[in-house]
């Protein structure tokens, strides 16, 4: 059954925030929304009734409030009343999701990239694009997530693992598929997802932490990520962590980038037992107990909690999150990743929360689709000033 579209558009700063409040929080009472964001019943009333005919929020039941008199009845959101797609761009392939407005996945397909120039990753796009729309509500908008610096209207202003620079991404993916497309440094979109539905959902300040190809580091204060025109350029992979450690590309002795992605352990497992080896199986070595493997990456583990600790201490977050493929090493090696916690931290501080994601790619595409889902319902774009 196919579901139709509401028609509602985003309107005014009040008309946006019950929304918003709704869709982040649902459902809630009627009276909850009001008290968070200070209206009145009457205030209210009048801006979720055009909300309520669109079809884009519901009444789902009732609560009992604790009080005498009557139940309060819940507001929540349709989820299904729109579709999104997310897209994570990497150097051989393209893999995306089709969500609902809560970036709950529907549907995963992947395309492999025959060539890298800009043309021919966009016509894999939009093939991708096409095929995820099959048979679903009209696709909203797509957002697109990508490694690297990303400048206003979704240009990618460098992507060192295709070769670009200032390749108008944005513009392009819409011409070839008639849909809105936001452009958006990936870590930006991940932090995103967890910022509105994920473990910094409600939350003052919480930071993100991704392992992989390289660091990634994105921070909520407030209700916004903290970024500038450097954001993109893996600026925490710098950061001393072993004054005796290995030297980076850009000659920095012991920083994270050395020490705690994913090549970084690979090869250094690798030259200690003279084979070539993938990180799953150095990882593996050093959970089956493997000397050299195993010192390696509870050197990288330790490295992590001293990475965290800075964290913890500079910004003071209610909760870490630990995303991107790389992220199983913060298992493998948690013991040293612990003891690299305590060394930096005062012992009198309360133990630092920490949220492990799975590391699939899947929750770099559902954070992609969340950008696309805060220009729907936020009225603007975010890779526009």
């Amino acid at each position: 059954m196919r579901i139709t579209t509401p028609r509602w558009t985003p309107g005014n700063g009040a008309d946006r925030a019950v929304a918003l409040e709704v869709l982040i929080h649902g459902p809630l009472s009627r009276s909850e929304v009001a008290r968070r964001l200070d209206l009145s019943s009457a205030s209210l009333t009048r801006l979720a009734n055009p909300l309520l005919e669109s079809g884009l929020l519901v009444e789902a039941g009732e609560q009992a409030d604790g009080r005498v008199g009557r139940p309060q009845q819940l507001l929540d959101i349709v989820p299904e009343s729109r579709r999104f797609i997310g897209m994570k761009l990497m150097a051989e392939e393209v893999l995306g999701v089709t969500t609902d407005l809560r970036a709950n996945v529907k549907a995963t397909e992947t395309r492999r990239l025959t060539a890298t120039d800009p043309e021919a990753v966009v016509a894999t796009i939009a093939e991708l694009a096409k095929s995820l729309a099959r048979g679903t509500p009209d696709i909203t908008a797509i957002g697109i997530g990508v490694g690297g610096l990303i400048e206003a209207h979704g240009v990618v202003r460098s992507a060192p693992f295709l070769k670009w620079s200032d390749v108008s991404l944005g513009q392009m993916v819409e011409a070839a598929t008639g849909i809105p497309t936001i452009i958006e440094n990936d870590l930006v979109a991940f932090t995103e997802y967890e910022h509105w539905f994920g473990a910094g959902r409600g939350l003052d300040r919480f930071a993100v932490v991704t392992l992989g190809a390289g660091i990634g580091y994105g921070l909520v204060i407030h209700d916004e990520i903290v970024r500038n025109d450097d954001y993109g350029i893996g600026l925490i992979g710098h950061w001393p962590l072993d004054p005796f450690g290995p030297v980076c590309s850009e000659g920095h002795r012991g920083c994270a980038k050395a020490i705690l992605t994913d090549s970084a352990i690979t090869q250094s497992v690798s030259q200690a037992l003279g084979k070539p080896l993938t990180y799953k199986t150095a990882l593996n070595l050093a959970a089956s107990g493997e000397p050299a493997a195993r010192r390696i990456v509870d050197d990288a583990g330790r490295g992590l909690g001293r990475l965290l600790a800075a964290i913890a201490n500079l910004t003071m977050p209610e909760t870490v999150v630990l995303g991107g493929e790389g992220v199983r090493l913060a298992a493998v090696a948690s013991e040293a990743v612990d003891a690299g916690l305590r060394a930096d931290r005062d012992p009198r501080t309360a133990a630092l929360p920490l949220t492990i994601r799975s590391g699939e790619n899947i929750e770099w595409c559902r954070g992609a689709a969340v950008v696309a889902i805060q220009t729907f319902v936020l009225g603007h774009r975010s890779d526009e000033p």
